[in-house]
């Protein structure tokens, strides 16, 4: 756990935390034994982190660019990314090394970290965290990226489809952990579904399927 400390450049009070952090259902079956309850807070600690980043980082942008710099640094592309570079893949406690390489653990047990610095120090720790690591990607975005939506909307436009429409198809999980399904549609024969915990990602989600399948 040492090494995993110093490459996340933060030292626990109580290590336990961290190590449940990396503790996958498939090894401990108990929500209180592995990452599920601290990524479950970890995701709601890296919005609020991010966008008091990228309020401050970022003055003379409206809410618009912000918005979109944001849906981009807390996506799951992005956090398993991060995940990645951490190496939080070689010591993830998994009882098969398939899960090793799964954006969705990636992006879980990132998000479990920072729930478990949370946790152990304060919300001062943990944005400090993920200014530490999210900090480049930030800065390497000069301009706020364009998001799928608007790509798609542009090229709706462009190919004279008009405005995609988005409606909310299925909800499931838990009134604490939902999970929307998203379907945008362009004309009669043109549409694709997107997922997220919450129905702005999902409609994100959802943009992006069909730029895929349009292209």
């Amino acid at each position: 756990m040492e090494d995993l400390q110093r490459i996340l450049k933060y030292t626990f009070k109580d290590v336990g935390l961290l190590y449940k952090a990396i503790t996958h259902a498939s090894i401990n079956s108990d929500s209180k034994a592995n990452y599920e309850r601290l990524e479950f807070l970890g995701d709601r600690v890296l919005g609020l982190a991010v966008a008091s980043l990228l309020y401050k980082l970022f003055p003379n942008e409206p809410e618009g660019s912000l918005s979109q710099r944001f849906v981009g640094l807390v996506c799951k592309e992005t956090v398993s990314e991060v995940a990645l570079k951490l190496g939080l893949d070689v010591f993830m406690i998994v009882n098969t090394d398939e899960l090793r390489q799964n954006e969705n653990v990636l992006c879980d047990v990132c998000e479990a970290v920072i729930g478990a610095i949370y946790v152990d120090a304060g919300v001062d720790a943990a944005v400090e965290f993920v200014d530490n690591h999210w900090r480049e990607l930030i800065d390497k975005n000069v301009a706020p990226p364009k998001d799928s939506k608007t790509e798609l909307q542009e090229v709706a436009h462009a190919m004279g489809f008009g405005t995609p429409n988005y409606k909310v198809v299925a909800r499931e999980g838990s009134e604490h952990e939902p999970l929307f399904s998203v379907e945008v549609s362009l004309g009669n024969d043109k549409n694709a579904i997107g997922k997220g915990r919450n129905k702005k990602m999902a409609e994100f989600a959802a943009a992006k399927a069909l730029l895929e399948i349009m292209k």
